[in-house]
C-alpha cells in the first residue's frame, strides 16, 4: 500500500530548556505511572498471549534462522531470554531440537526432522513470524494512558511557531483549540498557511510515546509500528518490555491520495498478518487530512465513516467478519480551501468544535514574510521592488497569500539560473515571475 506520508521537518527542532520543562512537566508523573506497563514480562501470563502460540513462534522463527541460540531467537521474538529457555527446553523434551553445542550460559542449536515438520505445517496454517505481540487489552490501556495532555500558553505557542510570520490575532485563535485536544479544522484560501500550520502543531509534544511492534486479536496479528510514521527516541532499558518502542508523537499527513481502504485493516498474505490503517498508526499524536475535500474517498463518506470515533474515541476493526474495538487517541486537523458547511453536516460539524479561518495577509505580515525570505536566501533587493511584489500579488492573486513570496522567488531563481546571473529582487523579475505564475498581467499601479 503506497501512501504519501509526510514527517514534519520541525519535529526535531530545538526548544528553550524552560520550554522544555514547561511542556513537559505536567506529563512526568503520568509517564512514571505508565513506566510498569512496559516492564519486560516475567512470567508466560504476563504476555498476555497463548503459550503454545509463543511457541509456534518460537519453532517458526527457528526454521528460518537454521542455526540459532537462545538468545538470538529471543531478541527476534522481543521476549526475555528467562522466558525463552523454558520454551527451549521444553520443546527439547519434545524431540523438536538438537543441541549442537554451548557458548557460555547459551545453546546453539537446530530444529530436528520433527521439528522442521512441525514448523513448516504451522507456517502453512499461519504464516505471522515476527516478534511476539501484544493484547488488544493492553494495546488499549496504553493508549488511553497517553493521551496528550501539555501545558500551554501564548508564549509557548509562539515560540513554537517563530519560524512563521501570522497574523496577530490567529495563534490566540489556535491556542484554545490545541489546548483541548479536539478535532480542527483549518479552512480558508489556498495558500494561506494552513499546511504549515497544521504540520506544525507537533511542535507542543516534547514527550515520547510507547508504540507497539504486533497487536493480537483473538488470533489475528496487526503490525502497528511503521518506520516511516514513528520515530524512535531515547533508550530502551533493560527491565523494559521489548515489545515496544519509545517513539516521538506520530504525525500522518496524507491529501488527495487517502482512500477508504487506508482506513481500514489490510491484509498481508505473505507476512500471515494485517497492517494498521492509518489512524491507528497515529494514535497519540496527529492525522492531518490537507486539502479535505479532494480525496479518493468522498467527504462524506469519510466523514460518516470518524463521526462515532471522533464522538465516542473509539473504532471498530473488521477481521474476518468479527468487529473488535480499538481506541481513536487521534488529534484529526482538517485542511481545507473549501467552505466546511459545503463538506459536512451540522451533526459531523459539531463533532469538531475548533473551526478557524485562515484568511489572506495584511500587508505588514506579508511583508514580513517577504523580509524573512530574502534574509533567509542571502538576496538583493531593488528599492522598491519588495513593495512592487505586494502590489502584484493583491492585485492577481486575489489577497495577500503566504505562499505567494516563496513561489515567485522561487521562478525567480529559475529566471536567474536561466541566465546564467546571481538571483536578486527586482521589479522587472517580479514582473516577470508574476506573469508566468498568475498568467498574462495588466499593469499594476504602484
Amino acid at each position: 500500500m503506497d501512501c504519501n506520508f509526510q514527517l514534519p521537518a520541525t519535529n526535531n527542532a530545538a526548544f528553550p530548556p524552560a520550554m522544555l520543562a514547561d511542556l513537559t512537566a505536567s506529563l512526568t508523573s503520568r509517564r512514571d505511572q505508565e513506566r510498569s506497563s512496559f516492564r519486560a514480562p516475567e512470567t508466560m501470563q504476563d504476555l498476555g498471549v497463548k503459550e503454545d502460540f509463543v511457541e509456534e513462534l518460537f519453532l517458526k522463527h527457528a526454521y528460518k534462522a537454521g542455526n540459532c541460540t537462545i538468545r538470538a531467537l529471543s531478541d527476534s521474538l522481543k521476549l526475555p531470554v528467562y522466558l525463552a529457555e523454558p520454551i527451549f527446553r521444553k520443546l527439547k523434551t519434545q524431540q523438536m531440537l538438537e543441541v549442537r553445542g554451548t557458548f557460555g550460559d547459551d545453546f546453539s542449536f537446530v530444529l530436528s526432522a520433527l521439528g522442521k515438520a512441525t514448523a513448516a505445517e504451522r507456517l502453512q496454517i499461519r504464516r505471522y513470524c515476527g516478534p511476539v505481540p501484544v493484547p488488544l487489552s493492553q494495546y488499549e490501556a496504553v493508549v488511553r494512558a497517553q493521551v496528550a495532555r501539555t501545558r500551554l500558553n501564548r508564549e509557548l505557542l509562539q515560540q513554537a511557531y517563530q519560524d512563521l510570520s501570522l497574523p496577530p490575532d490567529l495563534l490566540p485563535r489556535l491556542g484554545p483549540a490545541l489546548v483541548a485536544q479536539k478535532s480542527l479544522f483549518l479552512y480558508g484560501p489556498s495558500g494561506t498557511g494552513k499546511s504549515s500550520l497544521a504540520e506544525r502543531v507537533l511542535r507542543i509534544y516534547r514527550d515520547r510515546i510507547a508504540v507497539p511492534l504486533a497487536v493480537e486479536i483473538e488470533g489475528n496479528i496487526i503490525t502497528v509500528f511503521d518506520q516511516s510514521v514513528h520515530q524512535p527516541t531515547g533508550t530502551q532499558r533493560l527491565e523494559d518490555d521489548t515489545r515496544w518502542i519509545y517513539c516521538q508523537r506520530p504525525s500522518i499527513i496524507v491529501g488527495g491520495e487517502l482512500g477508504s481502504e487506508m482506513l481500514e485493516l489490510q491484509r498481508e498474505p505473505e507476512q500471515g498478518c494485517f497492517i494498521a490503517p492509518l489512524h491507528m498508526k497515529a494514535n497519540n499524536g496527529i492525522f492531518v487530512i490537507d486539502d479535505f475535500g479532494r480525496q479518493a474517498i468522498a467527504p462524506r463518506d469519510l466523514l460518516n465513516r470518524w463521526i462515532v470515533p471522533l464522538d465516542r474515541r473509539l473504532d471498530y476493526l473488521t477481521i474476518s467478519g468479527a468487529k473488535f474495538p480499538i481506541p481513536f487517541e487521534v488529534f484529526v486537523v482538517f485542511s481545507t480551501n473549501l467552505d466546511p458547511a459545503d463538506l459536512a453536516d451540522e451533526a459531523f460539524l459539531r463533532r469538531i468544535p475548533n473551526k478557524i479561518l485562515v484568511d489572506s495577509l495584511s500587508s505588514d505580515v506579508f511583508d514580513d514574510i517577504v523580509g524573512k525570505r530574502l534574509q533567509s536566501v542571502g538576496w538583493r533587493s531593488e528599492p522598491g521592488a519588495a513593495v512592487h511584489l505586494r502590489n502584484v500579488c493583491e492585485a492577481h492573486g486575489g489577497g495577500l497569500r503566504a505562499c505567494y513570496p516563496r513561489d515567485l522567488c522561487n521562478i525567480i531563481e529559475s529566471i536567474a539560473e536561466f541566465e546564467e546571473r546571481q538571483p536578486a529582487l527586482t521589479i522587472s523579475d517580479v514582473d516577470r515571475a508574476a506573469d508566468l505564475y498568475y498568467g498574462t498581467l495588466k499593469p499594476v499601479r504602484e
